[in-house]
């Protein structure tokens, strides 16, 4: 139920109230005029009469008690608040008949979301924003924690490093706030509230610029009260991808709060908190905590994507771990000798030679200028700012030419596979195997083809196994 139907619900039961109040003060009223015409021996077998008989609450005044859904979907389809207002709208309608189309892509994105979404959905309700926004993820990454985009963004919510460091997401070699759970989502409730505030309670605009900036959004409002025309979201002059953006979000959103309408088939999630922080005081393994405490290791590691090396280094001092595992590694570590606790350290081996690859000179690299290239692209393509590439090569302009060799430093270099993607817009995701996968049906259910699932897992085998994982590139 809408934030508006349950005002409204909330005040037809007060204007009933109100009726049955005057209808008793006035039978009250008339009791009174008549009791003075009756003896006095009348008015005590009235007393007496009155007194037997049991008198039951009208059942308009029993308000029954409001059961807690059981599902966080529906806890998040009663706080939807931006669909009000908003008539047939064909932007909205394109991209919902995307989503109609490609019921899988939802449904990949809640089974992920399910390990964060009752985080997410509790903070949304803590700061009293509309809960459409628990869906931005989905739209942002896939609630892939692990995305990382052409633009450097990172994490769930997608921060590239310069927003990721103003609101505080520690970046090191060991540790990137902007993939950690709950340190990403605070901060990224944080900057929408803001944008918020900044943009006199518009939320359209707020969604708006999240994806491009608030600048962006700024000049375009200035530019329309130059020309008399409307500064709503739907009439400003905006990048393509943020003329879709809002209308994806309201899009998904519709379609979540009657999947089956559109053939989407969305799991319950239980309405209760999948994991809890657990207090950590020394340096340690994942692998080997997933071990000690009997937790699914890539579960433990989807819970906690920011330590780069998995290791518990460089970041706060807690591990996130499945809510029926927490008490127990809790008390265990608590309880855990010296001696013992080693064997849940990092091998020192392992941590200096990371330690050491982590201060280690960057290699210079080199890449040759393809037909249709510019700076930006091959700077976005390997990581690096066009400004570093200049420096390198002591470009005084912006043009380059086909068959030129420029010299690169740090960043990453792309795969054949990433450039494709990179080329395509396409994002990448993680898929756990379950009992009775194959390559045909995983391809199936991300409606993408075999052959490029086997290009990009190429050590998977023909033979999947279960726990294995596999990394999809989706389009959207």
């Amino acid at each position: 139920m809408s934030s508006r139907s349950r005002r409204t619900s909330h005040s037809v039961a007060l204007t009933r109230l109100a009726q049955i109040s005057a209808l008793a003060l006035a039978a009250t009223l008339v009791g009174c005029q008549s009791t003075r015409q009756l003896d006095e021996s009348d008015s005590v077998r009235a007393h007496n009469y009155q007194a037997r008989i049991k008198h039951k609450p009208s059942p308009l005044l029993v308000k029954p008690a409001e059961q807690a859904p059981q599902d966080v979907w529906e806890r998040m389809r009663q706080g939807f608040a931006l669909q009000d207002n908003i008539d047939v709208n064909p932007r909205i309608e394109q991209q919902r008949l995307w989503f109609a189309s490609n019921p899988s892509y939802i449904e990949s994105a809640g089974e992920r979301g399910s390990l964060y979404l009752h985080y997410i959905v509790e903070r949304l309700e803590e700061r009293d924003m509309p809960l459409e926004l628990a869906l931005l993820p989905a739209i942002e990454s896939a609630y892939n924690p692990m995305a990382y985009s052409r633009a450097h963004a990172a994490g769930m919510w997608q921060f590239i490093p310069s927003t990721g460091r103003h609101f505080n997401l520690r970046q090191t070699n060991f540790y990137d706030g902007r993939r950690d759970v709950t340190a990403s989502t605070n901060a990224a409730l944080d900057y929408l509230s803001r944008l918020h505030d900044m943009f006199n309670g518009d939320w359209l605009l707020a969604l708006a610029a999240y994806n491009a900036g608030e600048g962006t959004v700024s000049r375009a409002i200035e530019r329309n009260e130059r020309l008399g025309l409307p500064t709503d979201y739907w009439n400003l002059p905006l990048p393509q991808e943020t003329r879709d953006y809002v209308p994806k979000l309201l899009a998904l959103s519709q379609v979540v709060l009657t999947p089956e309408a559109y053939g989407v088939n969305l799991n319950p999630i239980a309405n209760e908190p999948y994991f809890e922080a657990v207090a950590i005081n020394d340096r340690l393994d994942l692998s080997r905590v997933a071990a000690f405490a009997n937790i699914d290791e890539d579960e433990l590691i989807q819970l906690n994507p920011a330590f780069k090396k998995r290791m518990t280094v460089d970041g706060p001092q807690q591990l996130l771990v499945p809510t029926a595992k927490a008490q127990l590694l809790s008390d265990s570590l608590s309880n855990l000798k010296p001696e013992q606790l080693v064997s849940l350290q990092p091998n020192k081996a392992v941590f200096a030679r990371a330690v050491a690859e982590a201060k280690a000179p960057v290699a210079a690299r080199s890449y040759r200028v393809k037909r249709g290239d510019n700076l930006g692209a091959i700077a976005r393509a390997n990581r690096v700012s066009v400004k570093d590439i200049k420096r390198w090569n002591r470009l005084s302009g912006n043009s380059v030419r086909a068959g030129q060799v420029l010299a690169l430093r740090g960043g990453s270099a792309p795969s054949a596979a990433g450039n494709r993607v990179a080329a395509s817009g396409q994002r990448s995701t993680q898929y756990k195997v379950r009992k009775g996968d194959s390559l045909y049906l995983v391809a199936k259910r991300f409606n993408v083809e075999m052959k490029h699932l086997k290009r990009w897992n190429p050590r998977s085998g023909h033979a999947l196994k279960p726990g294995q994982t596999l990394t999809v590139y989706l389009s959207h």
